[in-house]
Parts: C-alpha cells; sequence; structure tokens
C-alpha cells in the first residue's frame, strides 16, 4: 500500500515533471513573427520615419510580419545592431553594407534602383554657389583657411569615394588641410554650405536632386566642384541565420513592390520617389565589389604614401585580387559594371 506520505512525494514529483515539461516548451524557439528593419537616416530621424512609414505599413501587410523601424544616421551603430541582433534587414550605404557583410553576419539580397531610370549616383564635393573656390584644385591647396564638411566614415559618398578620388591621389589628409573638419550627414552639410556655414563639403547626386524635388531652395545656393565616377545604388541586407521563410516572405515583397500598373503600385511608386528610390532589384554580395575596389584602392595609396614596399606590395595584391573577382563576376552576370578606377 502506498503511504499517504509516499502519495505526496509522487504528486509532487509528478508537478515538478510538469513544470520542467512547460518550461521546457516555453524555451523552444517560436516562429518569428516580428522584424525589426533598419534604416540609415541621411537626414533628420523624423524626416525619414515619415518617408518610411508607408513602405513598413505596406511591408507588414504584404508579409504578415509585424515590422520595427531602427533609425540611426550613425553608420557603426546599424552594423553593430545586426552583429547583435537587434536588427534582422535594413537599407545601407553600400560601404556600411560591406561591414555588415564583414562583422554582423549580414548578406545582401537586394539593391535600389534610381526612378529616373539612371543607374548609379555620384559622390560630389560642393561648395557655395559665390566662393572663390572654383576647382577641385582650388580646394587641395590645403592652405587650412577653409572649413570642410564630411561624411561619416563609414559612407560611401561622404568618405570614402572622395578620399580614394580625391585626397589620396593628391597625397592629403582633410585634417591637414583646412582649418576645421566636420562631420555630419548629407543633409546638414548640404544646408551648411549653402548658408555659409561651410566653406566645402562632400555630398551626393541622389541629396541634392532630393532637395531640389522638395522645393527646399538651397540647391541654388552651392555649386558642385567635382563629381565621382558612377557608385553603384544602395544595398538592402539581411541577417544569414534569419528563418528561411521569412526571407522569402521579404525578398518577394521587396522585388514585387512598386512593380506594374496597378493604383496601389503606383502609389507605392510615390513613397519611394520621396526617397529617390524607383524600387528594388535582386542582388547578391557581389554587389559590393565596386566599393571593395574603392577600398582597396584607397589602401594602396595609403600604402604607397607610406613607403613601406611590404605594405605597398599586400595592397596591390588585394586591389588585384578584388579586380580580379568584379571581372568574374560582371562576366557571369554578362554586363559590365562600373570601374572604380
Amino acid at each position: 500500500m502506498i503511504s499517504r506520505r509516499s502519495a505526496l512525494v509522487f504528486a509532487a514529483g509528478l508537478s515538478a515533471l510538469a513544470l520542467a515539461s512547460c518550461g521546457q516548451k516555453s524555451d523552444a524557439p517560436a516562429a518569428k513573427d516580428t522584424v525589426t528593419f533598419s534604416i540609415l537616416s541621411t537626414e533628420s530621424a523624423q524626416n525619414m520615419e515619415g518617408y518610411w512609414k508607408p513602405i513598413l505599413a505596406d511591408m507588414e501587410k504584404q508579409t504578415g510580419l509585424k515590422v520595427k523601424p531602427f533609425f540611426s544616421s550613425n553608420y557603426s551603430s546599424l552594423i553593430v545592431a545586426m552583429g547583435a541582433k537587434q536588427t534582422d534587414l535594413g537599407w545601407f550605404s553600400n560601404q556600411s553594407g560591406l561591414e555588415a557583410v564583414r562583422r554582423s553576419n549580414g548578406e545582401v539580397f537586394a539593391r535600389t534602383f534610381d526612378p529616373s531610370g539612371t543607374d548609379g549616383y555620384k559622390s560630389v564635393i560642393i561648395v557655395p554657389a559665390a566662393s572663390k573656390v572654383q576647382t577641385i584644385q582650388d580646394l587641395l591647396k590645403c592652405d587650412k583657411s577653409l572649413n570642410f564638411g564630411i561624411g561619416d566614415k563609414k559612407s560611401t559618398s561622404g568618405t570614402l569615394a572622395p578620399m580614394t578620388y580625391v585626397f589620396i591621389p593628391a597625397n592629403k589628409k582633410p585634417e591637414e588641410c583646412f582649418k576645421t573638419v566636420i562631420s555630419a550627414n548629407h543633409q546638414a552639410n548640404l544646408f551648411a554650405v549653402a548658408n555659409g556655414k561651410l566653406d566645402a563639403a562632400t555630398n551626393n547626386s541622389t541629396a541634392i536632386n532630393l532637395s531640389r524635388a522638395r522645393g527646399e531652395g538651397v540647391t541654388d545656393r552651392i555649386r558642385v566642384i567635382w563629381e565621382s565616377p558612377t557608385l553603384p545604388e544602395d544595398p538592402i541586407v539581411w541577417r544569414k541565420d534569419l528563418d528561411p521563410v521569412v526571407k522569402e516572405k521579404l525578398r518577394q515583397f521587396f522585388l514585387t513592390y512598386a512593380q506594374g500598373d496597378t493604383p496601389a503600385a503606383q502609389q507605392q511608386r510615390g513613397y519611394l520617389k520621396k526617397l529617390s528610390i524607383g524600387g528594388f532589384k535582386p542582388a547578391d554580395d557581389t554587389h559590393l565589389l565596386v566599393v571593395r575596389e574603392m577600398e582597396a584602392t584607397e589602401q594602396l595609396g595609403l600604402a604607397r604614401e607610406s613607403g613601406d614596399q611590404a605594405k605597398i606590395a599586400a595592397a596591390q595584391k588585394t586591389l588585384e585580387g578584388v579586380k580580379a573577382e568584379r571581372v568574374a563576376a560582371e562576366g557571369k552576370a554578362g554586363v559590365a559594371a562600373t570601374p572604380a578606377n
């Protein structure tokens, strides 16, 4: 016969097993129903939130996922957030997207294209319209008389392109050329130059065209003195370890959004046009090869500046390797990409 005490012990054991079972069940990974989408704030977060809100609402409706935005004007914070799994996918610049792929388990799956039909954009350097600085050679006199605005160090058009194509080939460093060097987003630099707060600054053709289209009244007060070769459009990057089902929902959304002649598609193109985006095309990590080549070109310039032959040889080898990858990728795709130099 089972004693009352034994029965109590037995019951307690069953309860413990039941609790353990419940605990195991709650620890099992649940199906992901929320994704966090990071957005590069090339201007004020308030503006960007307004532009992206209807697009994210459409993303929720089409995918069935809850979509949370993550805004930041700091490129590095976007990279770190993805690496810490605080974000799942996002709209990046090319250089910050490259860092997300390298450091944060990111993967390019789509990229933007311009509504004008021009595939790509340009980094530029601007000055006030009435400035005595007429050419890039005037800027590179480096007499420490000018106040200069540059982008985030992970910005392709704001920093990487002007360093690769302007300053390093001239063996110049911004911090040694100018009276002050201030880092800010494209919109802030555009307004600062237009209002005479800066003597020159980096920017890009997209930001200037957007400002003109919005009637902000500043583009007639600036002048472009330099522009880069055409740069690739922005990548959309997700974490490699996302659920494949979630990935497919997101892929279908981006590659079909704003496509077709329906009233809904026309409205969607209106949302995207405010960001100078025409829509999205499929892409992979080879999209970043042009930027890797720019980066390698910059590193070769720095190595030559140091005079260290071992560094020069290593940098040259890296650059040749990236060029070979780009040529192979172009051959595979059957298209020619803009060379980085």
